[in-house]
């Protein structure tokens, strides 16, 4: 069976996200999928069968299975669209957290997600203590965001992953305004077994949004600052976040099961 390496919100390989991404004709046991994920050793492996006119897609990291993950969407996309259809310019996915759909426009993808509603919480020492910065803002949705005052702290943190496990919200995004970009970003996730999200795409569901507001305006040009770093382009529509990005493959390898 074959599996793809892809780098997805870059077009330069060894950075952005990498995802591995398997196209199949029918599904396999949950165990099986999770087995191979473990195997790959990549932050998430994506899994998709075509049913019907749409495909159906699941992402497992070397711990779970996910409801939403934008980075291994954009590279399942980009796959399809190279390889398996290359007539196409649109793709919809059918995944645990509903009907995803990837436009290709030019040589980026863009990816139809929810928009996560933030509540204004209180800074906590916990929080700080998490990260090792002072934080501006803390907001609450499906993840926690923390707002601090420049790319610079956003870039030096030191993060506490045991700390960081024990905060509300599923992964924790720290976040700047920026300089070159209209914001920087950094994004933890040790309750997925992954320590930093090098490049995330559900956590920018939450960060377009906060940017859009606040900088008064709908396109949030985002920059990822992990030791990979990545670059998203998004748009706040309301209740709908799109995110376009550049992806690139690394490699192709046979799986032998």
């Amino acid at each position: 069976m074959k599996s793809y390496t892809v780098d997805a919100f870059t077009n330069e390989i060894f950075k952005g996200n990498p995802a591995a991404v398997l196209v199949m004709d029918h599904w396999l046991p949950d165990e099986t999928l999770q087995n191979i994920a473990i195997e790959n050793g990549v932050a998430e492996t994506a899994f998709t069968v075509k049913e019907g006119d749409s495909y159906k897609l699941r992402w497992f990291t070397h711990k779970c299975e996910l409801e939403l993950c934008g980075h291994a969407t954009l590279a399942t996309a980009f796959i399809l669209m190279k390889y398996y259809e290359p007539e196409i310019d649109s793709v919809t996915f059918q995944t645990l957290g509903g009907e995803v759909k990837v436009t290709k426009i030019a040589d980026r993808y863009e990816l139809e997600f929810p928009s996560f509603e933030l509540k204004q919480v209180e800074v906590t020492k916990k929080m700080e203590d998490s990260i090792g910065a002072k934080i501006q803002e803390a907001y609450l949705g499906r993840d926690l965001l923390c707002v601090v005052d420049s790319p610079e702290t956003v870039i030096n943190l030191q993060p506490d992953f045991d700390k960081i496990a024990a905060l509300d919200g599923v992964l924790l995004n720290v976040t700047a305004m920026g300089k070159e970009y209209d914001c920087v970003s950094r994004t933890f996730t040790p309750k997925h077994g992954v320590l930093e999200d090098q490049v995330c795409g559900s956590g920018h569901c939450h960060i377009v949004p906060y940017w859009s507001k606040r900088l008064g305006k709908k396109n949030i040009t985002a920059f990822q600052a992990s030791q990979r770093t990545g670059v998203l382009y998004g748009r706040y529509e309301g209740a709908k976040t799109y995110l376009a990005g550049n992806a690139v493959l690394y490699s192709t390898s046979e799986i032998n099961l």
